[in-house]
């Protein structure tokens, strides 16, 4: 589904991502996680055509991403951001519908898919006639997913998406969120900083420090044998917060 090859990326202070070769296997959960400063987002926005790579290329079902293509491409990935990303002056419907209205979509077919993912998410369809200051944490968050899912992309990513919720409301998301992937069968890349989470969701786990894949694999592969002693202390640190 998606294959980058040799892909990096440099700011002013340094390498943020190192060349790298990286598979994304279709219908299934990446997670990239890894500690601040790791590359994980930057991985991310490199999917999404929000940055351009300095070396390599980025396939997407085998066509190689580009200005030229980004903007059709983009219709076929969900992107959901921490905290939601929601445009405060909008409505939750507006911002939900934001890009089927600016694609041309009819009226009724805009409703008919709100009325679907209002279900898929389990957010009461009532609520959408509310500005995002009037939502709780929980409920922008699926507002969010539901923009991101509007087209019925391919690939769905998301960024840390629970990771400024409280406990209780991320730990209802992270189990509906796991559910909606189950029946989609979507090809997801999620981003965190918690192996836990990774754990809860990921069907391959990539492990990335300073820009560099240190290790990738399944949970059992990544958890129980660790590829050097840097994915040793990253989970046993991660236990020890749990």
């Amino acid at each position: 589904m998606l294959t980058l090859r040799g892909v990096s990326k440099r700011f002013d202070g340094g390498d943020a991502l190192r060349p790298l070769d990286l598979v994304i296997p279709k219908e299934k959960t990446t997670v990239l996680i890894g500690p601040s400063g790791s590359g994980k987002s930057t991985l991310l926005r490199l999917i999404t055509g929000l940055l351009r790579p300095d070396t390599g290329t980025i396939l997407f079902d085998d066509v190689p991403i580009t200005p030229v293509n980004i903007e059709s491409l983009r219709q076929k990935m969900g992107y959901v951001i921490q905290e939601g990303g929601l445009f405060p002056h909008l409505t939750a419907r507006a911002n939900a519908t934001i890009v089927a209205r600016h694609l041309g979509w009819r009226p009724d077919r805009i409703d008919a898919r709100v009325s679907e993912l209002c279900e898929l998410v389990r957010l009461q369809c009532e609520l959408l006639d509310r500005y995002p200051a009037e939502l709780s944490g929980g409920q922008r968050q699926r507002v969010s997913l539901m923009r991101a899912l509007m087209l019925d992309p391919e690939v769905l990513l998301l960024d840390e998406p629970l990771g400024a919720l409280d406990p209780m409301i991320r730990f209802d998301l992270q189990n509906d969120l796991k559910a909606i992937f189950a029946r989609l069968k979507k090809t997801v890349v999620m981003v965190t900083h918690d192996l836990a989470e990774a754990v809860h969701f990921g069907d391959w786990i990539v492990l990335l420090r300073e820009g560099s894949i240190v290790q990738q694999g399944t949970v059992d592969e990544v958890l129980n044998h660790p590829a050097d002693e840097f994915v040793k202390r990253f989970i046993q640190a991660q236990r020890a917060m749990a």
